[in-house]
């Protein structure tokens, strides 16, 4: 029998968030000018209005030649909430007038050239988003956001085990300043889950990183944990000036 750690102890109670993750995938800057007016002007305030008040938007820290993406967290406390955004969105004048560029965009000058979404589940060991604690500028923080996919469903179940009954404690006993951890529940990679973390820096990341593996080897070869990550994708980000996050 495995006993919840503390952190999943304390929130075991707690209804889990949904998360989604929307990604934008651009080509020109005229996109990119576009979906950041999109967001800062009309779809952050509505969601404001709508009761969720914090937003991440986030944008690669390293520039790829091909495309540009966006990426854009929105937290739910219920499904039913992510179910009825866009019914939402439909009655919100405000948001209709101040997205209509957008919104109304002809076929041949789009925002964007896809939307990729992804939907998630809060782990139990942290069933609520967080903003970071940093009191530094948003400009100059890293937000690392890691995928880790798992072969089988149940490799996938036993790595989210082995997130709620140690790492979760861990990255919190260290300071990673994690805004989510959440199971993948419908997306285009799975299974799978995802998190994202904050630092000061790329200084600040690496060394926290350097703790997090002293840490690590405690638990890295239980034998309940071998060979339930096939793959992990690591993004670093940075926020937009008008993100909540």
């Amino acid at each position: 029998m495995i006993l919840l750690s503390t952190a999943a102890s304390a929130f075991a109670t707690k209804n889990q968030f949904y998360y989604q993750l929307k990604v934008y995938h651009l080509k020109t800057s005229a996109q990119e000018v576009m979906v950041d007016g999109y967001l800062k002007d009309a779809f952050l305030p509505a969601l404001h209005r709508a009761g969720i008040n914090s937003v991440g938007v986030f944008k690669p820290i390293a520039k790829d030649t091909v495309e540009q993406l966006v990426y854009v967290f929105i937290p739910f406390k219920k499904m039913d909430d992510f179910a009825k955004l866009n019914e939402t969105l439909s009655k919100d004048k405000e948001y209709l007038k101040a997205g209509a560029t957008y919104l109304n965009a002809e076929y041949n000058a789009t925002p964007y050239t896809r939307i990729e979404s992804t939907l998630l589940k809060a782990f139990s060991a942290m069933p609520e988003f967080a903003a970071p604690n940093f009191n530094s500028p948003k400009s100059e923080r890293v937000y690392e956001l890691r995928s880790y996919e798992s072969a089988t469903e149940a490799l996938a179940t036993n790595k989210i085990g082995m997130f709620n009954d140690y790492e979760v404690e861990i990255f919190s006993k260290l300071n990673f300043n994690a805004v989510f951890y959440g199971q993948v529940i419908s997306g285009s990679k799975m299974p799978n889950l995802m998190y994202l973390t904050t630092f000061k820096n790329k200084a600040d990341r690496d060394q926290h990183w350097v703790d997090f593996g002293a840490e690590y080897k405690k638990i890295s070869g239980l034998p309940q944990y071998q060979h339930n990550v096939s793959k992990n994708v690591t993004l670093f980000l940075y926020p937009t000036a008008y993100s909540d996050l």
